[in-house]
């Protein structure tokens, strides 16, 4: 049985669950532990198996269209992503430089992303807002230090983000990438987390990313320069995991950016990721508004 866990807002009340059966409904597990309310705290007490098979058959007491959606785990300790990480990205950049021998790396902030479904932001202060479909490690086992052949099982599941970037911010500092990857609501993770019970299911995975329609990225995770065990063994050297810690690990090539003219969103444009064996995470793009007067 696939295991999709969320987690959402209901009259203003986060709460978590697992996806029916038919994927319409919510089973609500939160409203039901006194001593485990949020999916971050499941992963960390090592009870998602346990709730699944205690509660997954159960009716669903709530309509998946009926809650907003957040990222599956909301308040993770940490957000990673992995920059260039698909061979023909890096030939992208025509700048006829050698595959890297690490991955490159930057943060993003809680902030920055929203839900399946919520809107996107388009900053008002940039006409360059960009999209990149990518797939997500949910962190299910702390460690530093992991070995590679190990690293695997450390990963409770697969979500999926639309790592919305901003272009000319991107180019703001010399040797970073922050201010164009954080604008508040510009991205996207969900629409939820689908279990991992085997480190099998973590091969072989496809990403596409589609905008109003059109497939504009694809690509597997056999072209990765960086597969996900390399990843997490490399960033555990320096950082400690932590359950509910999120990596986003790298977009195919085909963003807005690479078009000639640049296909940029804009308000209106619809964008839907899609994960093999995981989902689809689609955002409506809507004009951020006009800033206000300093205060």
């Amino acid at each position: 049985m696939t295991m999709q866990f969320v987690s959402y807002l209901r009259d203003g009340q986060a709460g978590f669950g697992l996806m029916s059966g038919d994927g319409l409904g919510i089973i609500e597990l939160g409203a039901r532990l006194a001593d485990c309310a949020t999916l971050r705290l499941a992963i960390e007490m090592d009870r998602l198996d346990a709730l699944a098979e205690k509660y997954g058959a159960r009716a669903a007491d709530l309509d998946a269209a009926a809650v907003t959606l957040l990222s599956p785990v909301p308040q993770p300790d940490k957000i990673l992503c992995v920059g260039v990480n698909y061979g023909e990205r890096n030939a992208e950049y025509k700048d006829n430089s050698d595959a890297p021998k690490y991955p490159s790396l930057f943060l993003r902030t809680p902030g920055t992303v929203v839900g399946h479904r919520v809107p996107l932001v388009k900053p008002a202060v940039s006409d360059q807002f960009d999209y990149e479909g990518e797939i997500v490690l949910v962190i299910g086992k702390e460690g530093r230090h992991i070995p590679e052949d190990r690293a695997l099982e450390h990963v409770a599941g697969l979500s999926i983000a639309n790592e919305g970037s901003v272009r000319d911010w991107l180019r703001h500092g010399k040797f970073n990438v922050t201010q164009g990857k954080n604008f508040e609501r510009s991205g996207s993770i969900g629409p939820w987390m689908t279990r991992v019970g085997s480190p099998r299911e973590l091969q072989g995975l496809t990403v596409s990313t589609r905008v109003n329609g059109e497939l504009r990225q694809q690509d597997t995770t056999d072209n990765m320069m960086f597969p996900f065990a390399r990843l997490i063994h490399y960033i555990s050297t320096f950082a400690r995991l932590l359950p509910g810690d999120l990596i986003l690990t790298g977009t195919p090539t085909g963003a807005g950016a690479r078009f000639d003219p640049p296909r940029y969103l804009k308000a209106g444009d619809v964008v839907r990721v899609e994960v093999s064996g995981v989902g689809a995470l689609e955002n409506e793009v809507v004009d951020e508004a006009a800033p206000a007067a300093a205060r």
